[in-house]
């Protein structure tokens, strides 16, 4: 009977039977279930049916297979949003940075790869670049200094990846409510009424959320239109 049940099960591939898109589509795959860090080459293999030895064939060690998942992650999605005239430069950059922070917040996978391990190769580092060019030569052309141009957009991909990041350590910790301890509110109405009603209304201090989110964008893209204004005057 034992000899019955192993002739009967599945024979796993041979070498070579199987593709580099076939790892990196599987490694997504055991990924989105067991997260980055679970993903291991063992596990990778069972998921694949093949033996070990067939992944480590095209990718010697995990961070092979990382960087291999990362240039692919970045392919497949464009977080830049098309910067349409210089005079609409606000509203484009506004939907830039909510475009990123929802394609992060929709697909974990892509947070871990690209903002928490954050390790590109040269073509899509290269990529990266030429967007942010075009980003500032319209900033640029909407009146802002060179200088300025780059530091608004470099403020707002900081701020936009660093709402994601943290909305996705949120999630991993169960979201995570800094106000109660063992389910009590620590924040005290009589002493702290202010506060109180504050966050009754839904405001938080310490957490990635959309009102957090949103003022911090409005305050970069309204101390660069002053920045504007007062090249303006001064020209």
């Amino acid at each position: 009977m034992a000899r019955q049940a192993v002739a009967d099960k599945r024979q796993r591939r041979q070498r070579g039977s199987i593709s580099v898109d076939e790892i990196i589509n599987g490694a997504f795959e055991v990924a989105n279930e067991a997260s980055v860090d679970g993903l291991s080459m063992p596990l990778l293999a069972k998921h694949l049916d093949v033996g070990v030895t067939s992944i480590y064939w095209y990718f010697r060690k995990k961070d092979d297979l990382l960087n291999a998942m990362t240039d692919r992650a970045l392919g497949q999605y464009d977080f830049a949003t098309p910067f349409v005239e210089g005079q609409d430069w606000q509203e484009s950059l506004r939907n830039h940075a909510r475009k990123m922070r929802q394609t992060f917040r929709s697909n974990p996978i892509l947070c871990d790869l690209i903002l928490i391990r954050g390790t590109f190769g040269r073509e899509a580092t290269q990529a990266a670049f030429q967007k942010l060019e075009k980003a500032v030569a319209t900033l640029v052309e909407a009146g802002l200094s060179p200088e300025d141009a780059f530091d608004t957009y470099a403020s707002i991909s900081v701020h936009t990846q660093g709402a994601a990041v943290l909305e996705r350590l949120q999630d991993r910790s169960g979201g995570a409510e800094p106000y109660r301890r063992s389910g009590t509110s620590v924040i005290d109405p009589e002493t702290m009424p202010l506060i109180a009603d504050l966050t009754e209304k839904g405001h938080r201090i310490g957490i990635a959320d959309d009102i957090n989110f949103e003022y911090g964008l409005n305050c970069i893209l309204e101390h660069a239109s002053r920045l504007i204004a007062a090249r303006g005057e001064a020209g």
